[in-house]
């Protein structure tokens, strides 16, 4: 059971416009840096500042290729934010638009 101290948290962490919207685009497919900034429409500094708390919140998890960091969901123990990212609009023809593109390569 979760503690409503860490469920405030949590909750805050996705109260933030870019952060969910980095969720949102998360739930299609994972993205690095430089494909979410891309997305967003803003710099690959204010993006890690936005990845760097999802992280520390547990809400995302990151593996390294090379010199790129790719960042996924991690909500397998949060089936209530599952729930809420489920109800957000789509964002699978921009993630497709965007990271077909191979920016990392």
């Amino acid at each position: 059971m979760i503690s409503i101290e860490k469920l405030a948290e949590e909750l805050k962490l996705t109260g933030d416009k870019t952060r969910l919207t980095i969720l949102s685009f998360l739930r299609e497919r994972e993205c690095c840096v430089c494909e979410l900034a891309e997305l967003l429409q803003t710099s690959q500094p204010n993006v890690s500042q936005h990845m760097r708390k999802l992280k520390d919140g547990g809400l995302v998890s990151e593996s390294r290729r090379g010199q790129w960091i790719y960042y996924r969901l991690k909500l397998q123990e949060k089936p209530y934010l599952e729930e809420l990212l489920r109800v957000l609009p789509s964002q699978k023809e921009k993630t497709d638009q965007v990271c077909a593109e191979d920016c990392c390569k």
